[in-house]
């Protein structure tokens, strides 16, 4: 007897749809699982045992062979224990194949027969929508994320024996599409998920406020242009003079993803953890400098995403620039232009989205007080050039904003009388919007910001007066800016003038753009 059950793995950025192929024959009884699957999967042949019997099903007492196909294709993870254990309770006449008619099955199975969350839902339920399929069976704890995926129906099942009870139709489990989700979650009195302590940290009164950094209107004005517009800032000063504190302030800056950005996050993070956040904030990642660059870039032996895609559509903060080694800071270069990294291995080629905001700091020398009058530098010439050389040129090109930050005056922070405007934190974030808003609009596509476009883009949509673009050819030539560097220039006028509500790129937009080209050293 053959049983035919289909299942789908993540397969990098994307899914693949496997068929798990079952047989039984005469012979002494023993179970066997071939086609190219690891060590995970050889070891399922113990949990789908145990998680059968302990669920009360007979377990086959004849040969039993399971195929994987295509064999070609490495399977990875524990994805396949469901739809092996639905493949022996076909086989040995527990559920009949109409029973499973036009079904896909995943899930992790315990030794007691509940059915445990896997890694990459998204892309597995991307995988059985794209052949055709209408229904997916998944863990129930994997639902959060499953939903977000439209145009198909849901099943999350707790137990083995649940799962069996919905398929001979004695006590059905609901079935829950994109809709039916969307609808819950804007529900105000309704509570799909709870949030997990990463949202709460992320929401909590602990993280940095804009409204508790003083002074540094300059620099709140830089950070604000490169939220807006989506442009990435290098931000350099001697130490305590608030350059992190400004950076981590960001996080509570970020406009509100959209549906097809809350897909992409969700998806990335699923491929490297069981559980995401589920309040669909913009992602803040701030790794360590001491980080690999597999954990920056990506890969290692199942080709996961890196830091630089678990920020996409967020802010990849690298504090202490160069204190990364050299070659993670060189491998950023290509994601920076393209938006993307494709990660290249024997056996597999993934290719994960990276478009995220740059946000760095760094000091102007080892001891960070290289050109402060008030306090001397200590270190030496050779300690200078060494510091510099570890930020290459190219590099420093890509950054949109380049700003130097000196430490607030004690007068000012012991003075407790309010400034005389205050830029609020709540309107901040409006602004930041409204402005992502408007370049959508322009733009025809929830795709496009004013950092992310092409030369010819530029032309398209970004009109300059002749004053303005006089200026622009003036300061290229003074400062000799390279090409890169003209079009970004272009670029973060653009946003300016979309703060002041302008319709063109003025004169002021183009001089206050310059502005924000400072040398870091």
């Amino acid at each position: 007897m053959i049983a035919k059950i289909y299942s789908a793995i993540p397969q990098g950025y994307s899914g693949s749809l496997i068929t798990v192929e079952g047989d039984t024959n005469q012979g002494l009884p023993c179970f066997s699982i071939v086609g190219m699957a690891n060590k995970t999967i050889t070891e399922s042949r113990e949990r789908v045992r145990s998680a059968l019997v302990n669920s009360d099903f007979r377990f086959p007492t004849k040969k039993v062979t399971i195929n994987l196909a295509p064999a070609e294709l490495t399977k990875d993870g524990s994805h396949l224990d469901l739809p092996i254990a639905v493949a022996l309770l076909v086989l040995s006449g527990q559920l009949l194949p109409t029973d499973i008619s036009g079904f896909v099955f995943v899930g992790e199975l315990a030794l007691d027969g509940e059915i445990k969350p896997v890694r990459g839902i998204i892309n597995t339920v991307e995988a059985a929508k794209l052949a055709g399929f209408s229904t997916i069976f998944i863990p129930i704890d994997n639902l959060p994320q499953a939903t977000l995926v439209p145009d198909i129906n849901i099943i999350g099942a707790k137990t083995l024996q649940a799962l069996f009870l919905h398929l001979k139709g004695i006590r059905p489990l609901p079935i829950i599409n994109h809709k039916d989700y969307i609808h819950r979650i804007s529900t105000p009195t309704a509570s799909v998920v709870k949030n997990t302590q990463a949202d709460k940290n992320a929401n909590n009164d602990s993280t940095v406020s804009l409204d508790s950094i003083i002074g540094h209107n300059f620099a709140k004005r830089a950070l604000i242009i490169a939220l807006a517009g989506h442009h990435n800032l290098l931000i350099s000063g001697p130490p305590g003079s608030g350059k992190s504190l400004l950076a981590q302030a960001a996080s509570r800056l970020l406009s509100h993803p959209s549906p097809n950005e809350q897909v992409e996050i969700a998806k990335l993070h699923s491929l490297t953890s069981l559980i995401i956040p589920t309040s669909f904030r913009r992602p803040f990642r701030n790794p360590h400098h001491t980080a690999s660059i597999t954990s920056i870039i990506g890969g290692g032996p199942h080709v996961t995403p890196g830091e630089i895609s678990l920020a996409h559509r967020g802010v990849l903060f690298l504090d202490e620039l160069p204190e990364f080694p050299r070659n993670i800071i060189e491998a950023l270069r290509q994601p920076l232009e393209t938006h993307s990294i494709t990660i290249s291995r024997v056996n597999l080629h993934a290719t994960y989205p990276a478009n995220f905001i740059l946000l760095a700091t760094m000091n102007p020398c080892p001891c960070g007080h290289l050109g402060n009058p008030h306090h001397p530098c200590t270190c030496t010439p050779t300690q200078i050039t060494s510091y510099h050389k570890r930020i290459s040129g190219p590099i420093l090109d890509r950054f949109d904003l380049s700003i130097v930050m000196h430490p607030i005056p004690p007068t000012e922070l012991s003075n407790t009388a309010p400034p005389p405007t205050i830029l609020t934190e709540n309107v901040v974030k409006n602004t930041i919007t409204d402005v992502t808003d408007l370049g959508f609009k322009r733009y025809h596509s929830m795709e496009k910001h004013n950092g992310t476009l092409s030369p010819a883009e530029i032309k398209k949509f970004i009109q300059l007066t002749p004053p303005a673009q006089q200026l622009l050819l003036q300061a290229s030539t003074k400062f000799q800016l390279s090409t890169r560097s003209y079009f970004k220039i272009i670029k973060i006028a653009r946003t300016i003038a979309d703060l002041d509500r302008a319709e063109t790129v003025d004169v002021a937009h183009i001089s206050e753009a310059l502005s924000f080209r400072q040398k870091p050293f």
